[in-house]
């Protein structure tokens, strides 16, 4: 906010032998080997981006020889380190590779032997179904390095959106795959695992050109392409489009100095019209059955419920659709939070801070907006001509592991109970699902509980209250009976009308179904 960001240094070059040379020496280290090298504490406080703990851990003569705390001094940390120690780290590459790459600097400091990292280099496990890999993915340096706000040209490495993205997205096999606003390419590697071809785009030459290094580094094969939005691609069809795209809300009156806006956050429209214009354009390029997978921020807006304003979204693009709203900030808390994002801070000039967050403020409350949503968006182009799914919810909080597996899962069994009709839903047999556990409230002395509910140990770790029918019904479910034998049984226990009973029924089971309670044998 008070200081211009340094000038950005030229991406990483495409030099095939030099990159095959630092891959191989990449290779012994992946990112838990790192996490252990630095300790509990140390990484601890990396991932809040504190580095001085890590910066302790990775220096001194004790350390001497040590290949993996050079590594992580000069790129992770963005230390000045010496080429001695690279070119003992990084044997086949050396200091001298590392620099015909672009991905160090003469530091200036202490002689010809002093440097310091041009980007920031850190490693990825990656773990699905087919198998495990590690990447080592570049970025430019981040305030923690620099020390300072971020360049509006910044390209960012894998944070935490990055990571949600990878961990929501179906991983079936996919015979094309878009990437749009692939950023560094995190997104495309991940897809390369399970597609046949990616396509991976981005308005920015400079991201564009980490990607394609860290594709060449990966050794793997992407098809990058120069546009916005849809724009590289229209008029062609994917199985699967991914998108961690501009979504922040900036204000568009607030591009002066004052509040510099980022190629890789701020998309350029206002509001949330960016995130609302890709739910309901991406439908263009999805093949049938394709499925789309987007994070995103919108406005909840004064007299107006979220899910009325997305799910018109949902409906303009006549696709399936399924949102969920993980976060709600406020207007201030949103604005601090990506102040902070760039790299401003209060304390280095709390009057032009506070100029900034005013204006932010009066942005939203021009538009009646009252908070903001965080969360995810699923489409999906349905295979005959009319969706089947509008589904817009809340659900606040960690999940307990990666969600790609269980949403693939919901929407297959969504699929499944949409095409049966009541009688053939009564001749299946069901089984409870082995994360289920049931709950049950009393009150000192009651004869019976007050509440009983499911909870899910996958998944988004749902509860479902539920009645002493459907509790019952749920706990028989072992797979032997059928749907049918089991209300039959129940209505006799329970001394009520069939009829009636499975009317009461059946809606819920659905559902239970869909979420993964209840699993058809």
């Amino acid at each position: 906010m008070t200081r211009d960001p340094a000038p950005l240094p030229a991406p990483p070059r495409l030099r095939a032998a030099d990159i095959e040379s630092l891959a191989a020496d990449l290779a012994p280290y992946g990112a838990e080997d790192v996490e252990h090298r630095l300790g509990p504490l140390a990484a601890a406080a990396l991932h809040r981006e504190q580095p001085a703990a890590a910066r302790l851990a990775t220096r001194g003569p004790a350390q001497a020889g040590d290949a993996l705390a050079a590594i992580v001094r000069c790129f992770v940390l963005g230390a000045e380190t010496t080429r001695r120690a690279l070119d003992t780290a990084l044997p086949r590459s050396g200091s001298a590779g590392l620099e015909r790459l672009g991905l160090i600097r003469s530091s200036g400091t202490a002689g010809q032997d002093a440097v310091r990292a041009s980007v920031d280099l850190r490693p990825v496990d990656a773990v699905d179904h087919t198998g495990s890999t590690t990447w080592w993915v570049a970025s430019d340096l981040g305030a923690m390095s620099t020390r300072g706000p971020l360049h509006a040209e910044h390209v960012l490495g894998v944070g935490g959106a990055s990571v949600t993205l990878a961990g929501l997205t179906v991983r079936d096999r996919r015979a094309r795959t878009l990437d749009l606003g692939t950023g560094c390419g995190i997104q495309a590697l991940h897809a390369a695992r399970h597609s046949g071809a990616v396509v991976a785009t981005d308005v920015s030459p400079r991201a564009l050109a980490y990607a394609a290094f860290n594709a060449a580094l990966a050794g793997v094969e992407l098809d990058l392409r120069a546009g916005s939005m849809l724009d590289p691609v229209r008029g062609e069809q994917f199985d699967l489009v991914v998108s961690n795209p501009p979504f922040v809300i900036t204000p568009r009156s607030l591009t002066d100095d004052a509040l510099p806006t980022y190629t890789y956050r701020d998309g350029g429209m206002a509001g949330d019209a960016l995130v609302r214009a890709l739910v309901t354009d991406v439908g263009g390029v999805l093949a049938p059955g394709g499925v789309a997978q987007l994070l995103g921020n919108w406005e909840h807006r004064t007299g107006e419920d979220w899910t009325e304003r997305v799910g018109a979204w949902l409906d303009a693009s006549g696709l399936d659709g399924w949102v969920v709203q993980r976060e709600v900030l406020d207007p201030a808390e949103y604005a601090e939070l990506w102040l902070r994002d760039g790299g401003a801070l209060r304390e280095q000039d709390p009057a032009a801070w506070d100029r900034t967050m005013t204006a932010w403020l009066a942005d939203f409350a021009a538009r009646g907006v009252d908070a903001v949503g965080l969360g995810f968006v699923v489409l999906r182009r349905p295979v005959g001509a009319v969706p089947t799914l509008r589904r817009l919810e809340e659900q606040r909080g960690a999940a307990p592991g990666p969600l790609g597996p269980h949403l693939a899962d919901v929407l297959a069994s969504h699929d499944l109970v949409t095409g049966l009709d009541d009688d053939t839903l009564l001749g299946l047999r069901l089984r409870t699902a082995a994360d289920v556990t049931e709950e049950r409230h009393l009150r000192p002395g009651a004869s019976g509980p007050q509440a009983i509910v499911l909870r899910q140990g996958g998944g988004f770790g749902r509860t479902v209250p539920v009645d002493t029918a459907l509790a019952g019904l749920v706990g028989a479910c072992d797979g032997e009976l059928t749907l049918g034998q089991l209300t039959g049984g129940l209505a006799a226990v329970l001394e009520v009308d069939l009829g009636s009973l499975r009317a009461e029924l059946l809606g819920p089971v659905r559902q239970l179904v869909t979420d993964g309670f209840l699993q058809v044998v």
